[in-house]
């Protein structure tokens, strides 16, 4: 009974886990003018290196998302992607210098009902962003969900990354930021009243921002009832 018990327990919690996976892109942070830059697309947990394949139920469930690179001039152009093992990847060239945002969006997802771990019935929001810089002249990333929650990266140096939350267009006050790098070393921040936050980089490694925010409406998706919708925005750094 007791062993029967524990594999319950194994289950729920493998299951729950599943829940606090994420969406988040990957892409060389340096670009060239003319030269082809790929972006790949995961969904995991990456505190734990835990990347789901493609063709996987995990995955599948939250494969209609919308993949786009924005350039310095506010120019907006969609990217295709392609399925590999455990990860979607597109590719743009750069026409010109400046700062580049890749963003991919994701709000068509059917609705979860967790009441069974106290968290309720909601509808799940991603969003990631990823800056690309060709030539030294930076600018502040591109904010373009104007439904939910992004990040806007306003950093004057490269050793110290400064963001901005953003909701709807407004800033983020007094919300939990989380840094995280390898090795499941995590950095747990806020924002301040203007939504901004700021960190060092000490390591040269991979950073991955991860910000949530819970917004407390009800409404239907695909013909199902949900309790309130769960925004999440990554954000990485390579």
């Amino acid at each position: 009974m007791k062993k029967q018990l524990l594999i319950f327990s194994i289950f729920l919690l493998a299951s729950f886990n599943s829940f606090a996976h994420y969406m988040w892109i990957e892409t060389n942070s340096i670009g060239k003018v003319g030269q082809s830059q790929e972006v790949k697309v995961y969904f995991g947990e990456y505190t734990y290196g835990v990347t789901e394949k493609v063709k996987g139920d995990a995955f599948h469930k939250v494969q209609n998302f919308t993949l786009w690179v924005i350039d310095a001039q506010g120019n907006k152009s969609a990217l295709k992607t392609s399925p590999k093992e455990n990860f979607y990847v597109a590719k743009f060239s750069p026409k010109n210098k400046g700062t580049y945002t890749v963003v991919l969006d994701n709000n068509k997802i059917d609705v979860i009902d967790y009441t069974k771990y106290d968290f309720g019935i909601f509808k799940t929001h991603y969003h990631s962003v990823a800056k690309v810089q060709v030539g030294k002249k930076s600018n502040a990333t591109a904010t373009v969900n104007a439904n939910g929650i992004t990040v806007k990266d306003v950093s004057e140096t490269k050793k110290t990354i400064k963001l901005q939350v953003l909701f709807k267009n407004k800033a983020l006050a007094k919300n939990e930021v989380k840094v995280f790098v390898a090795d499941l070393w995590t950095k747990t921040l806020k924002t301040d009243e203007n939504g901004y936050v700021s960190f060092d980089m000490p390591w040269d490694t991979k950073y991955i921002v991860e910000i949530t925010n819970k917004e407390e409406v009800p409404g239907t998706y695909n013909q199902k009832d949900y309790e309130f919708i769960w925004h999440c925005v990554t954000y990485t750094i390579l």
